[in-house]
């Protein structure tokens, strides 16, 4: 499993960052809070708050079994979460990484513990009590104190006096660092084959909160895509999503790249102006529950050139391949190889000159998440699995189309989670 797991740090990305960053200050202050004589698609949009059915303490306990499964399989004797989004998936403790270590610690069996600085063991405590690891020890300590030595009393109480500790991935540097010095009877591995063997696998219930990520995801591209006007920057086509994201109740964001920007995959800083007849690719997507959906669409507003009715088709059909490979059983690398070979035996060769980018990643509670569909990944898909199938291309100073859906393997095939957009001039039909 570790050869066919590719490790990544997620960190924001610059085009998240800006686009962002760009939506909100492009609203005026009220508008951010509630928003006034917003378009008729937009203000149509209804809150989706109460379909959310919450991942349930029954549910992480599941996990956290699973978790030692693999642990005994993998010969870890310990599995250590500081903050981030596998703390979250196995307890429910959403806390983020600062200077000041706070972890969890899973052994393989016994009692886990958590090791927090000592003012802030009441919201640890908080948080703790509301999930499955409500009988867990609470280890404190105080800023003139390392916290790291605190690993090893909480071990000891386990009956662990060496062995194996897994660390999660995306761990700081430092904590990491700083543990083995404290514990040198301890061997740090990565604790990757415990976490993505997790989280690869989605449950019927994480696939209903991706369907319903992914379904808000496209009513709301929908509705601003139909409030849309030539003469829009891509600021303020941003800002719609963000009002329109507030009226159904979900967080999310999308980024608008226009003409020779959409040729570029992840866009560019420069000012864009839509104008009719001119391709945009709107990509990102909400958070449902801690799940994630990732969705693009080109699209031009009024009539489009031949040339890019012809890349569209061409990617539609790509983005079809893909799905139509990907099944328990097919290595990851296969998916990808279906979608590039209709691009490049359409004239968009050879290999990633036009098609710049792999064809889909892993998705769940993270955007971006094992596994990867990309040449050289051999690990077989499996039912369950998830992912984006997002193939594109991209002609340098003119245009790009990319069409991205989000996936799910069953045990007969894949299914998307939303249907293929039918054209560039109607993307919803």
């Amino acid at each position: 499993m570790q050869s066919n797991i590719r490790t990544i740090v997620h960190m924001p990305t610059r085009r998240r960052f800006l686009q962002s960053a760009a939506a909100v200050s492009a609203l005026p202050l009220a508008a951010r809070a509630a928003p006034v004589d917003l378009p008729p698609s937009i203000a149509a949009l209804q809150s989706r708050r109460a379909q959310v059915r919450p991942i349930t303490t029954s549910e992480r306990e599941q996990r956290l079994e699973r978790a030692r499964k693999l642990m005994r399989e993998n010969k870890i004797d310990a599995l250590f979460l500081a903050g981030g989004t596998s703390l979250s998936y196995f307890t429910g403790v959403r806390w983020g990484n600062s200077e000041r270590l706070f972890a969890t610690v899973v052994p393989v069996s016994g009692k886990s513990f958590a090791i927090c600085p000592s003012f802030e063991e009441d919201r640890a405590r908080e948080q703790l009590n509301a999930g499955p690891l409500e009988s867990a020890d609470v280890l404190t300590w105080h800023e003139d104190e390392s916290p790291y030595r605190l690993l090893s009393v909480g071990l000891q109480k386990a009956k662990i006096v060496s062995g194996t500790l897994g660390i999660e991935e995306r761990t700081p540097f430092v904590f990491a660092d700083s543990l083995a010095q404290a514990s040198p009877g301890m061997k740090l591995v990565s604790a990757t084959p415990v976490t993505a063997g997790c989280r690869m696998i989605k449950s019927e219930h994480e696939l209903e909160l991706m369907k319903l990520a992914n379904a808000t995801t496209l009513a709301v591209y929908e509705a601003v895509f139909r409030a849309l006007k030539p003469g829009m920057t891509a600021q303020q086509a941003s800002a719609l999503i963000t009002a329109a994201y507030a009226q159904v109740g979900f967080r999310g964001e999308a980024s608008f790249e226009v003409g020779a920007a959409s040729a570029l995959p992840h866009g560019s800083i420069a000012p864009q102006v839509i104008s009719e007849g001119v391709p945009v690719i709107m990509d990102d997507g909400c958070t449902v529950d801690g799940y994630q959906s990732d969705i693009s669409r080109t699209f031009v507003l009024g009539k489009a050139t031949d040339r890019a009715k012809q890349v569209f088709e061409i990617v539609h059909k790509a983005q079809r391949a893909a799905l139509d490979a990907a099944r328990p059983g097919v290595p990851c690398e296969a998916v990808d190889a279906a979608a590039r070979k209709v691009i490049e035996d359409s004239g968009f060769g050879p290999d990633y000159k036009f098609f710049s980018h792999r064809v889909g990643h892993g998705i769940g509670m993270d955007g971006h998440e094992w596994p990867y569909l990309v040449r050289g990944n051999h690990l077989p898909l499996a039912a369950g699995m998830t992912f984006s199938d997002e193939p594109g291309v991209y002609i340098p100073g003119e245009f790009g189309v990319r069409l991205e859906d989000d996936m799910y393997v069953t045990p007969e095939g894949a299914k998307l989670f939303t249907p293929q957009s039918p054209s560039i001039e109607q993307p919803f039909g």
